[in-house]
């Protein structure tokens, strides 16, 4: 998760590193981009430095069932629980006129201070302040001066812990390869406008699917974090043993 010894790095070693371009090929799957009703959101924003998004740019979408979208209690569960549990889940984009969708099929999950592989374990900073703060809020960080990536942060206040999205399935509105964390925000639309966005609120959300099948859940260690020492070996990588959009299908995983 803390990529920030490397941020000089080109493309190509990011690709190797699995992070935003994975080996693997995304499926294919396209589907058609969802019409959707516009009404008035509220956004909160992260210190970032990044331009405020227009209000006018976001929708709630009138067809949602937002009966659907996740409490803030389940954000407060176990981190390693929420890793897991968000598998299957679909996350939401409400932009424009459309929503964009994906099912989640990746995760990792961090659990800072302590855990050497998180951005937090090296304290509460500008850039981390997010994660320190709310559960269900997205902790949103930009990599190698090209790749945003999205995160979920769990645990009580002050409990800087999160889950790092890693990957997803379109279902709806999604045009580009979603199959590795930078190109899944950049196929939904997600920068650091929405760092600390409520998700819980009407912008940026996760909800049940309408019908959710059982996943099968495989596991490993996270990807890339190989500075961590023995927290580089926690099996702490959840993904979709089903899914053909699992970043990097040549990476060795336990099952």
């Amino acid at each position: 998760m803390d990529f920030s010894h490397t941020r000089t790095r080109t493309r190509a070693a990011c690709a190797t590193h699995d992070l935003c371009l994975p080996r693997a090929t995304c499926g294919g799957r396209q589907t058609a981009v969802r019409k959707a009703a516009s009404s008035t959101v509220s956004l909160r924003l992260g210190r970032n430095g990044a331009a405020p998004l227009n209000k006018r740019d976001f929708v709630t979408p009138g067809s949602m069932d937002l009966s659907r979208k996740l409490p803030r209690d389940f954000y407060l569960q176990d981190t390693l629980t929420v890793a897991r549990e968000l598998l299957g889940m679909h996350l939401v984009h409400g932009t424009g006129a459309t929503a964009r969708i994906g099912r989640i099929v990746e995760t990792e999950a961090y659990q800072g201070p302590q855990d050497r592989a998180a951005h937090s374990s090296r304290g509460r900073t500008a850039r981390t302040e997010v994660m320190f703060g709310p559960a269900g809020h997205a902790y949103v960080y930009f990599i190698y001066g090209f790749w945003h990536c999205l995160n979920v942060v769990t645990a009580p206040e002050g409990v800087p812990h999160a889950v790092l999205l890693r990957a997803a399935e379109p279902v709806s509105g999604i045009a580009g390869r979603t199959c590795g964390p930078g190109l899944l925000c950049r196929a939904m639309g997600i920068d650091l406008r929405l760092n600390g966005a409520d998700l819980c609120g009407s912008v940026l959300w996760i909800e049940r699917p309408p019908r959710a099948p059982a996943v099968r859940i495989g596991h490993s260690p996270r990807v890339g974090v190989d500075y961590a020492g023995q927290w580089a070996r926690r099996p702490w990588r959840f993904f979709d043993r089903d899914s053909a959009f699992v970043s990097g299908r040549g990476v060795q995983r336990k099952r």
